[in-house]
């Protein structure tokens, strides 16, 4: 493959006059960047849709602006290049390469550094990442069932959950056969600690719908609740058997080895396969999943395991740069 790259001739004098130091209050480039980042994702589409389409929404409103960054980055970095400036007329000129190529270290750096700002500080990102997956067609078409199911979920946004639960009992007794009403009653129940019966909202669901994601992915989250951690690891297997490669399988059980387990070593693994996932997916969710990695770094340093956390980052085709 033929490396793409853009050399940029850049004045020390026009560098420093350009980008003096920012004054205080002043929105730095990332940040104005992922404004409009941000702006780009308050536009995409959640409902009816897959994930994985709104996932590649958001990754387009990302690339938009990744490279503006990249740009950025390297002029930032000039002064430090003295290595790389020539005398053109009497003034010193600083040669900056901006590789175009996608799968440059350079790029990748600028795009995740990107991402993990929007999703920490971009609600819009946050929301489309967070939102479920549903399908206008799965809907009860009992006007009972509709009507209880709407009072549920303006009742939810109030995070008046008593009342949501109060609904959806109403709304599946309504309609036996709406899982998004058994799926949503089942998240209410686990909001107020009724696990219990929260996993009996979720079978009933999937009794009606063998493969509903919602149901297989929150089952595991009930019995974490519930302190029943290999119960926890059996149910993501299920979601497993569902959706093969789904990175929620390997994020959920890592993070029950790291954080409730305390085995860094099978948590660091789990982990390591959800990354590589997401970042072929190109799912916000890899910030997480660094995020973790970062911290079951700290922990095997800790304890003397740093040349064990390179062998199973290395085993999982993960590069320490």
């Amino acid at each position: 493959m033929i490396k793409k790259t853009i050399t940029i001739f850049c004045s020390v004098l026009l560098y420093s006059v350009s980008f003096s130091q920012e004054k205080p209050n002043e929105k730095t480039v990332l940040q104005e960047l992922s404004e409009n980042a941000c702006k780009c994702a308050d536009t995409i589409s959640l409902s009816n849709r897959k994930k994985e389409e709104v996932i590649k929404d958001i990754h387009q409103c990302i690339d938009q602006y990744a490279g503006a960054l990249q740009i950025s980055t390297l002029l930032k970095g000039a002064e430090k290049q003295s290595e790389n400036t020539t005398e053109v007329n009497g003034k010193k000129q600083i040669n900056l390469t901006f590789n175009t190529n996608k799968d440059s270290k350079q790029y990748r750096d600028s795009y995740n550094e990107l991402e993990r700002y929007l999703m920490q500080n971009c609600e819009s990102v946050k929301r489309a990442t967070t939102t479920s997956e549903t399908s206008y067609d799965k809907f009860s078409k009992n006007a009972k069932a509709l009507d209880f199911y709407q009072k549920a979920i303006d009742a939810s946004k109030k995070e008046s959950w008593n009342e949501a639960i109060q609904n959806y009992e109403q709304a599946v007794k309504s309609d036996p056969k709406f899982t998004y009403a058994w799926d949503n009653l089942g998240i209410c129940y686990r909001r107020v600690g009724e696990y219990d019966k929260a996993l009996n909202a979720y079978q009933q669901s999937l009794a009606v719908d063998p493969k509903g994601k919602m149901p297989l992915q929150n089952i595991p989250i009930a019995y974490i609740y519930k302190k029943e951690y290999q119960k926890a690891i059996d149910a993501y297997h299920n979601l497993d058997k569902a959706y093969p490669n789904d990175p929620e399988v390997y994020y959920g059980i890592g993070q029950i080895y790291f954080t409730h387990l305390k085995d860094n070593e099978k948590g660091l693994d789990y982990i390591c396969k959800a990354y590589r996932i997401y970042n072929d997916q190109k799912s916000p969710y890899r910030s997480d999943a660094e995020a973790v990695i970062s911290r079951i770094y700290k922990g095997m340093k800790e304890e003397g395991k740093i040349d064990k956390f390179k062998e199973i980052l290395k085993s999982n085709n993960i590069q320490i740069d």
